[in-house]
C-alpha cells in the first residue's frame, strides 16, 4: 500500500516538474504568432477604375480612409492631393502615397488593400434574361456567365453564341461557342474562362 502511495506521489511530482518545464519553454521561446512579420504583398493585381481601396496610414486616423478609384483612374487624399491609382499595383500605390507624405510625416507607413474589385468585368449582350456588365472576381466560364445572366430567352441562337475578346495589339478576337454541343459534352474546350473586358454575344 505504501509503495503504491509513493508511486502516486512521485507521479504528481514529475507532472508538476514537467509543467514547470513547459511554462519555462513558453516564456523563453519564440514570440507569439501576432508578433511575427506579415506575409509579403501579392504584387500582381493591377488596380483599375472603380476599384474600392482601403488606405491605412499607421497612427493617422485622418489619413486612413476608404476611397474609390474614379473613372479617370485618380484618387484624392488629404495632404497627398490627386494621385494616379489605376495601372498601379497596391504596393506601387503605397510607395507613391508614402513619397508624397514624406513632406509632412517622418517615415510614413502606408498600406493599401483592395476592398472591392469593380474594374474587372465582362459583358453579356443579346437574348439573355439579364444582359449587362458583371464583375469578374472569380473564375467564370461562358456557361457560368449565361447562368448568371438568367439564361437564354426564347428564340436565342444557342449554337451561335460568341465572345469578342480585345487583343493587346488592338482589334478583337471572335471565339465561337455552341451551347448545344457543350452541354452534351462535345467541344468542351469552347467553354473558355472569361477574361476582363470579354463581351459575350447571344444572337
Amino acid at each position: 500500500m505504501k509503495s503504491r502511495l509513493y508511486s502516486c506521489i512521485a507521479l504528481v511530482v514529475l507532472l508538476s516538474a514537467g509543467s514547470r518545464i513547459v511554462v519555462a519553454q513558453a516564456d523563453a521561446g519564440d514570440p507569439p504568432a501576432e508578433a511575427t512579420t506579415a506575409a509579403p504583398h501579392n504584387d500582381t493585381f493591377v488596380i483599375g477604375n472603380d476599384d474600392k481601396l482601403n488606405i491605412n496610414v499607421w497612427k493617422d486616423t485622418e489619413l486612413t480612409k476608404t476611397v474609390q478609384v474614379r473613372p479617370d483612374g485618380m484618387i484624392s487624399m488629404p495632404l497627398v492631393g490627386e494621385l494616379q491609382a489605376a495601372g498601379r499595383t497596391p504596393l506601387q500605390l503605397e510607395n507613391a502615397i508614402a513619397d508624397k507624405l514624406k513632406a509632412y510625416i517622418s517615415q510614413p507607413d502606408v498600406t493599401v488593400i483592395v476592398e472591392q474589385i469593380n474594374s474587372q468585368k465582362f459583358n453579356i449582350l443579346g437574348k439573355v434574361a439579364k444582359p449587362g456588365s458583371y464583375p469578374l472576381t472569380t473564375t467564370t466560364t461562358i456557361l457560368d456567365a449565361i447562368a448568371e445572366a438568367g439564361g437564354f430567352l426564347d428564340f436565342a441562337k444557342q449554337k451561335d453564341v460568341y465572345i469578342l475578346r480585345p487583343k493587346p495589339e488592338g482589334g478583337e478576337a471572335r471565339l465561337h461557342f455552341n451551347y448545344k454541343d457543350v452541354i452534351k459534352g462535345k467541344h468542351t474546350e469552347e467553354n473558355v474562362r472569361l477574361e476582363p473586358r470579354d463581351t459575350i454575344v447571344v444572337p
